[in-house]
Parts: C-alpha cells; sequence; structure tokens
C-alpha cells in the first residue's frame, strides 16, 4: 500500500497541521508503509533524514492541482490535511479531491478536517466560503474529523455511503523521560515555593491569552506565588492574524503589571519543550471557544500527564470530565478561570489526581492507535492494507 499524506504546512514550518502530518507518516513508515508527504517546497528543502518521500508544491497555485496529481500518481491513498490557515485561505485546494479522482479514479482520496473554518478566498465571498468546504468534502472517498464540533456540523445532512469518521488527533510533543526538574525551574528564574502555570502554543483570539493576562493578574493581586511559562512559538507561520494579537496580549500584560511573573520562551525543540511541561505545577489552556480534542496544545497537556485548566467546551466531549482529568471554568470568564487555578495552587493533592486523571486519558490518543483508525477507513474504501 503506498500513502500520500497532503499537507500546506510542515516542519520546520511551526504549525500543529504539520506537526500532525509528519507524526502520522512516521508511524506509517514505522509499519512498512510506504507513505510520502507533499507539502509547501520550503518545507520540503528544510527536511531530512525521515523514513518518507517528500514532495513540493505550491497550494496557493491552480497548477498545483497539476503537481499534486504527479506527485499522488500510483498512491491507493491520497489524504489531505485541511485547515483553511494551513494553505493560506486559498481556493485551490477545495478542488482537489473531485481533480484527482477524475485524473486517476483507482485512488481513494480523503479529508481530515482539522476545523471547519471557512476560506477567505476573495472579498465577498459570503456563503461560497462555506460551500467551498461541504464541497471539498463531498467531493472526498470518506472524511475524518479530529473533534466532536465539526463531526456534528457535517453529520446532519451527511450524503449515504460517505464515511464520516471522527478520529482525535493526538500529542505532537512526545513526552520525554523526567529529567531534573529543580534544575530547569532554576533556569526559568523561578523560586522555591512558586506554582508554575504553563500556557503552551501559538497566541490567537481563539485561545484565550487575554483571558489568561487578566486571570494572571487576579492572582497576583490576591498574593498568589504563581508564575506564567509562555511556552512554545508565539505566531507560527500559517495565520498572519497571530501577530498582532500576540502584541494585543504582551500590552494587556504590561497594562496588568505582571510581565514580570511571565517567561516567554520563544520556539524551542521537542525535547526542551518536554522538559518544561515537566517542570511546570500545572497546564492553563483557556480556549475561546472551549476545550476540544482538536487543540494539539490539550493532546500535548495531556501525553505529559499535567493537571489542566481549560474551559468549558462548546460541544460536549465525554472524554474531558470535570474534576476527573481537566478542571474546566466558561470561556472568558477570568474570575472563574482564578479561581480554578487558585484552586490547584493550594492542593497538591488535586493537581496530583487531575494529573493522573490526564494520563490515563491520553492512552486514547497515541500515534499507533490513531493509525490503526485509519487503516480501518482505509479497509472500508476498499483499500489493501
Amino acid at each position: 500500500m503506498r500513502i500520500a499524506l497532503v499537507s500546506g504546512e510542515f516542519p520546520p514550518m511551526q504549525g500543529g497541521v504539520g506537526d500532525y502530518t509528519r507524526a502520522m507518516a512516521r508511524e506509517f513508515a514505522r509499519r512498512g508503509i510506504d507513505v510520502r508527504v507533499v507539502a509547501p517546497p520550503d518545507a520540503v528543502d528544510g527536511a531530512g533524514g525521515e523514513p518518507y518521500a517528500l514532495a513540493g508544491v505550491r497550494f496557493a497555485r491552480w497548477r498545483s492541482l497539476i503537481r499534486l496529481d504527479e506527485a499522488t500518481r500510483g498512491c491507493d491513498v491520497v489524504q489531505i490535511q485541511y485547515q483553511a490557515a494551513a494553505y493560506g485561505m486559498t481556493p485551490p485546494i477545495h478542488f482537489a479531491p473531485r481533480f484527482l479522482r477524475a485524473r486517476a479514479p483507482g485512488r481513494r482520496v480523503l479529508v481530515t478536517f482539522h476545523d471547519l473554518k471557512a476560506p477567505y478566498l476573495f472579498p465577498k465571498a459570503g456563503s461560497l466560503r462555506r460551500y467551498a468546504v461541504r464541497m471539498l468534502a463531498r467531493a472526498s472517498h470518506g472524511v475524518v474529523v479530529t473533534n466532536q464540533e465539526d463531526e456534528q456540523t457535517l453529520a446532519g445532512d451527511w450524503p449515504a455511503g460517505v464515511p464520516l469518521r471522527f478520529i482525535p488527533i493526538g500529542s505532537n510533543i512526545d513526552a520525554a523521560p523526567d529529567g531534573d526538574r529543580a534544575q530547569t525551574r532554576a533556569a526559568l528564574g523561578v523560586a522555591e515555593g512558586e506554582i508554575l502555570l504553563c500556557y503552551f502554543g501559538f497566541l490567537n483570539a481563539s485561545k484565550g491569552g487575554e483571558s489568561l493576562a487578566r486571570a494572571l493578574g487576579r492572582l497576583c493581586r490576591a498574593g498568589r506565588a504563581v508564575r506564567l511559562l509562555m511556552l512554545g512559538g508565539e505566531v507560527g507561520a500559517s495565520d498572519p492574524t497571530n501577530q498582532a494579537y500576540a502584541a494585543k496580549v504582551k500590552a494587556l500584560i504590561d497594562e496588568l503589571g505582571v510581565a514580570a511573573r511571565v517567561i516567554w520562551t520563544g520556539y524551542r525543540p521537542p525535547a526542551e519543550v518536554s522538559a518544561f511541561w515537566r517542570a511546570s505545577d500545572m497546564a492553563v489552556l483557556p480556549y475561546s471557544d472551549g476545550a476540544s480534542l482538536r487543540r494539539g496544545t490539550l493532546m500535548a497537556a495531556l501525553a505529559h500527564g499535567m493537571p489542566i485548566v481549560s474551559t468549558t467546551p462548546a460541544v460536549a466531549v465525554g472524554q474531558l470530565r470535570d474534576g476527573e482529568n481537566i478542571a474546566f471554568a466558561p470561556p472568558g470568564d477570568d474570575a472563574a478561570l482564578a479561581a480554578q487555578i487558585g484552586a490547584l495552587c493550594a492542593s497538591p493533592d488535586l493537581r496530583a489526581q487531575l494529573g493522573r486523571g490526564a494520563a490515563a486519558l491520553a492512552e486514547e490518543f497515541t500515534w499507533p492507535r490513531i493509525v490503526d483508525r485509519h487503516l480501518d477507513l482505509y479497509r472500508a474504501l476498499g483499500v489493501d492494507v
């Protein structure tokens, strides 16, 4: 069997969809499956030493459809990893399933939706943006969604005979063995007795950076000995709005007078990221649209067995149980967020309980399990796995 994974971003570009694609490719290759990755040329040029083939395509151009067809000829499965920002909000990728099926009917073309955000396309596109996403889904042989919200959105009028599978993502940061926690904390400037909160990932409007800053301000005014570790790159490679939002959050931190309590790491390699997780006392991930299994940052916190404070999901997520493997506050409620963090600061036992629950839940989202579920889907589509 030969598989092609198509992604609009890929390491060394920074972005969760690219990290997901690399993890999938590595797991397929580990099983002896012939896998290739089709990604932007800059990413392909910067990647090396991996157990899979690479092909470069500039997805913003209409000619990319021809190049994509050429790069995936002979493949049994072509799986497009879709997130609008990863393709620069441009139209061509939305026509890829129909084009590829017409050029080589034997290929099975699938789409994984990492979210259903509508692409920009052009000014005043209006409902055409939503139609472009629907067209992408309906022209595929099968669709994978990574969260219950998108599953509900698509399932309402889904065509019979086209498989729609919910397969959550995994952590893009492997949990390294426990290192010297005290040494890492000392290197960060964290004093004895301080509680280290950890936010991981890019800053954008959906991740609650402003709410986090205000909650930190409340905790500091209440006399809590807390520090906030802003872990990872701040803006990423795909969404140009991140830069402005990151500046807005930094300005708010300065305005609240808590800049001295915040530690910025910038982009760090995965092993260092894991060490910083291990050195932290809890993860704080206050998504403005609620916790979701599509969030790689949440998956990384679970994989590290972190006690997690996040926000109540917009759509119930059965795996996430408040008080058992996570603690919730309503999105945008700075006082409630600060109260939940404060409760965990005051109770090492509660932190330990939530950490154990997170580690147990993470076992459901390992890459071998994720690939197993994909192979089951391929079999259902008649692919000889």
